[in-house]
């Protein structure tokens, strides 16, 4: 079962929702949320446990509820965009609701976030820690995940800074959405169900990055229909719309121009 979720939209033009991803909310997107609402009618999330939807956790906590929570608040045929985890959660409704989704948006994501040994990914012993080290302190476990998000890029210390004021103003996530969330990034495969969808989707990836590896690429490249593209940010790590603000948008919306001309 799942609840019903608060957003907040903002802007005008063609409808995009943007989707957080672990350990943060939807004010993350700060940064870029002023040049965003000038070209489109942004819809923020707050996935359920986090945020202000902190209260609304999703029974079970699994990447279908949390997906059914958010396709059952978003606008029909959006542009949906996911960071890290969020990008689970939007290929998730795009597999499963496509006609909320006209274009996906895939930012530091992968349909697999933990290694194996024909995929390249998070270490397992990592998340394990992360779940192990939550129980005995949230605030610092959360300090310990965006130090490794930011880690390899240049201004990693800056962008720590910005994630952190732009998050601070909503509740602190539930323990429990935490918790379930590591648990999504260690079980969940989507690979053998990416070639169905048929919307264009955009990959954008970090080469620095060290939970999302940019050897993604080759995958999207080589196994991927022609729907897919990909782009690599050279100097950023997993949270390129942080660290690379003008490079990023002008990357989006490319990709965002080059899928209505189609």
């Amino acid at each position: 079962m799942h609840t019903m979720l608060k957003t907040r939209t903002a802007g005008s033009g063609p409808n995009l929702v943007l989707l957080h991803g672990w350990g943060v909310n939807s004010g993350v997107w700060q940064p870029i949320a002023a040049q965003l609402e000038q070209q489109f009618s942004v819809t923020y999330v707050d996935l359920p446990g986090f945020g202000e939807n902190y209260q609304a956790l999703s029974k079970p906590y699994d990447l279908a509820n949390l997906a059914a929570s958010v396709a059952s608040v978003i606008p029909e045929n959006s542009l949906l965009a996911g960071w890290s985890l969020g990008g689970l959660v939007a290929q998730k409704i795009a597999l499963h609701e496509p006609a909320k989704v006209s274009q996906l948006v895939l930012i530091a994501s992968s349909p697999k976030f933990q290694k194996s040994d024909d995929w390249p990914g998070i270490e397992p012993t990592i998340l394990q820690t992360f779940s192990q080290q939550l129980v005995k302190n949230l605030s610092k476990t959360i300090d310990r995940f965006l130090a490794i998000q930011a880690m390899g890029s240049d201004s990693a210390k800056t962008d720590i800074k910005k994630i952190k004021s732009s998050i601070e103003a909503s509740p602190q996530a539930d323990i429990a959405a935490l918790t379930a969330g590591l648990k999504i990034l260690e079980q969940v495969d989507l690979r053998t169900e990416l070639a169905s969808l048929t919307m264009p989707v955009h990959w954008m990836l970090g080469r620095l990055d060290s939970l999302v590896p940019a050897k993604l690429n080759e995958y999207v490249q080589q196994k991927l229909p022609s729907n897919h593209s990909v782009s690599v940010f050279p100097h950023a790590s997993h949270a390129p719309f942080i660290s690379h603000t003008e490079h990023f948008l002008a990357d989006f919306m490319a990709a965002f121009n080059e899928s209505t001309l189609k």
